[in-house]
């Protein structure tokens, strides 16, 4: 995020300076490319670089100049994720871990930011080939990632899940299905930022009919909004704004055809005591 967050800046000061990119790395002699690929946030630029683009660019106050360093540093950093780096296929933890706002829809299974431990281990036993040992830290990623909803600057969470998910895992598993929309009903009771909506059977085909999908927003008007669709191997990411908004409408039309979380509380604790 903040690489891309630097990127965005980077390519804002140029354009203010009223510069092209072939016009700035001629002006620094700098090789072709060199901009192109920091500006596309595939490279990370060092402090002399940073110091030489702001003098061209005429950036002058002291403090945006120690703001563009400071995030140049952080840029480099890297997050606690990285430690998961072997069983996670991508960067879509760092995404979310930035967000002010969560939108998911979820036709399959239970988001991750709301699975019990169980839950999560049975999930990735299922769907992957993969060691105990890389399921242990697969859960314990998961169980990680959900720090972010007890932070006091945490993103609001709104989840829409297909209520065949929650039938299934009733079929499948009555112990594990109590225990886990039990985790569901106290989330959406006790923490305001989260929403947490079923999708009823009854309500018939639902607009996102391409699958699930995720929308992170966030705070900074630099860091565009995103939409990660999941698939085995690596994510799909899209930022182009007519994408983002196809999604967000579907999003929307799948949330008008979702219970309230009043009745998808209610819902929830009827089928635990069924």
């Amino acid at each position: 995020m903040r690489k891309r967050r630097l990127a965005a800046e980077l390519k804002r000061m140029r354009e203010d300076a009223g510069y092209t990119v072939d016009a700035a790395r001629r002006k620094l002699q700098w090789s072709a490319g060199r901009l192109n690929h920091m500006e596309a946030g595939r490279s990370r630029p060092d402090a002399s670089a940073l110091r030489d683009l702001m003098n061209l660019y005429e950036v002058t106050s002291e403090a945006r100049r120690e703001a563009i360093l400071t995030l140049g540093r952080q840029s480099k950093e890297r997050g606690w994720w990285d430690t998961y780096a072997d069983v996670l296929p991508d960067t879509y933890i760092g995404f979310e871990a930035e967000a002010s706002a969560i939108s998911t829809f979820q036709p399959i299974v239970i988001p991750g930011l709301l699975q019990i431990e169980d839950y999560a281990a049975t999930s990735a036993r299922i769907a992957l080939t993969r060691s105990d040992s890389d399921i242990d830290r697969i859960v314990a990623a998961r169980m990680e990632r959900q720090a972010i909803l007890n932070r006091d600057d945490g993103p609001e969470l709104h989840a829409v899940i297909s209520e065949d998910v929650l039938i299934r895992l009733r079929h499948s598993d009555p112990v594990l299905a109590d225990r886990q929309i039990r985790h569901l009903i106290e989330a959406a009771e006790a923490l305001n930022k989260i929403t947490i909506q079923v999708h009823p059977q009854s309500a018939g085909m639902y607009a996102a009919s391409f699958g699930s999908m995720v929308i992170l927003d966030y705070a900074d008007e630099l860091d565009p909004s995103i939409v990660y669709v999941e698939t085995r191997a690596e994510g799909l990411y899209m930022e182009d704004p007519a994408q983002v908004g196809g999604y967000r409408r579907a999003f929307d039309h799948v949330v008008v055809d979702a219970l309230s979380k009043a009745g998808s509380i209610d819902l929830m604790k009827k089928i635990i005591d069924e």
